[in-house]
């Protein structure tokens, strides 16, 4: 008589297909506002620029927002990224959003009358965003189980490539009927979006979500708290490889895409269409990669992570000999992918091993160098390429992109971007 076979245990189950993370309303909502105070944030450029061109605004009063607005968000930071591991990281989002919000409609009644206004609102504006990305990222780990924070992260990043790519055409139909002031007081309308959509985090039952923010009587300095988080990211070395490595990116091959393509589309095309091509080619490649990294989960997702962040030499490689332009935006759009293969993994990995309690503020610390040290290199850029020429400044910039990932690659926890795993291979 043959013997009955054994039920299959819980590790032979098939697993059971999750549903779309679009169809949980906590991200959903969490989803939309992260979708409206990206869209807030790409348009606010865009819109001013709009005045300039209506010659209502100045460009170097332009400038000069831009900049105010950088300064904020620089400032807001590493600050949002201690409240809101501190307190709620809703009540940060809410906080942050409504203050962007009420600057927008300043900024307007500013425009024409008084750019010094304009610039105090566009640093709160630029405070409001900063205040944001922290509380967000940790938020999104306290609405979303382990197991779909992947699938989260790319739907979130999808929605600012989408916002990227249909942004400019939505502002210019709605520019045909609307002046810049109104523009303005939508992007405060999107702000609003963003500050009260979003739901409470720490849902029910999500046991490894449920340590509380630092609290009580005997709190630290805000000093003190900053510092406990760049603490808990030191503890993380395939952390500080890979922020150390998007840093070199971000400030040498994103500056050679805001400086030296207009550049090269202009003094080597003759064309603004290579500048145009390789922008849309480089967010439809993020588009791909997005939609790539909701379902792919790599062996080594560290390593691969790095690989698509290397794939960003490629653009500026591309511009330094004379190539055909279907080069140069082929070259954007592997750049593009690769980028999206970095990001979600990147933000997931900080989601699942940062202690849940000192997310924010490792986050911050993400922005706050990633973003803040963008600045340095496009001013500086410039003038390298006036000193050096482009072709040694565009090959130094290929060369810092491809480099400074594989370095990162070679501390043994980024392969997986794991510091547990790591010291379970060592045991």
């Amino acid at each position: 008589m043959p013997t009955p076979a054994a039920p299959p245990t819980a590790a032979e189950s098939p697993p059971v297909k999750q549903r779309s993370i679009l169809l949980d309303l906590a991200f959903l909502r969490l989803w939309t506002g992260a979708t409206a105070s990206g869209l807030a944030t790409w348009a606010l450029p865009f819109v001013l620029g709009l005045a300039v061109f209506d010659r209502t605004l100045a460009a170097t009063d332009l400038g000069l927002l831009l900049a105010a607005r950088t300064v904020g968000f620089l400032a807001a930071v590493p600050v949002a990224g201690v409240l809101a591991d501190r307190h709620s990281r809703r009540g940060v989002v809410l906080w942050a959003g409504l203050a962007a919000g009420a600057a927008a409609p300043v900024i307007a009644a500013g425009l024409g009358r008084s750019v010094l206004l304009m610039a105090a609102a566009a640093a709160v504006a630029g405070a409001g965003q900063g205040a944001c990305r922290p509380a967000y990222q940790a938020l999104t780990a306290e609405v979303v189980d382990a197991g779909r924070r992947q699938q989260a992260n790319a739907a979130m990043t999808l929605a600012v490539r989408v916002t990227t790519l249909v942004g400019p055409s939505l502002a210019a139909l709605l520019a045909v009927s609307l002046d810049t002031r109104a523009l303005l007081l939508g992007i405060g309308l999107l702000w609003l979006v963003a500050a009260c959509v979003p739901g409470r985090g720490a849902r029910p039952g999500a046991a490894e979500n449920t340590a509380e923010p630092s609290a009580g009587a005997g709190r630290a300095s805000f000093l003190t708290e900053f510092t406990e988080g760049v603490r808990e990211a030191r503890g993380h070395p395939w952390f500080l490889a890979g922020l150390g490595a998007l840093t070199a990116v971000i400030a040498t091959g994103y500056s050679a895409t805001g400086v030296a393509l207009p550049m090269v589309s202009r003094d080597e095309y003759g064309t603004e269409v290579v500048l145009a091509g390789a922008m849309t080619a480089y967010t439809a490649g993020a588009l791909g990669g997005a939609l790539l990294m909701a379902r792919w989960r790599p062996r080594s997702p560290g390593w691969a992570a790095l690989a698509g962040l290397a794939f960003y030499g490629f653009a500026p490689l591309s511009l330094v000999f004379p190539v055909h332009p279907v080069f140069v935006m082929a070259a954007y759009t592997v750049a593009g992918i690769g980028i999206e293969l970095f990001n979600v993994p990147w933000f997931t990995a900080a989601q699942r091993e940062v202690a849940p309690d000192k997310l924010a503020r490792v986050s911050s610390l993400d922005f706050l160098l990633s973003y803040g040290l963008a600045p340095i290199g496009l001013a500086v850029i410039a003038p390298a390429i006036d000193a050096f020429g482009a072709t040694a400044v565009l090959a130094g910039c290929a060369l810092i992109c491809f480099v400074a990932p594989a370095t990162a690659a070679l501390v043994p926890s980024a392969r997986t971007f794991s510091t547990a795993r790591e010291r379970s291979d060592a045991n």
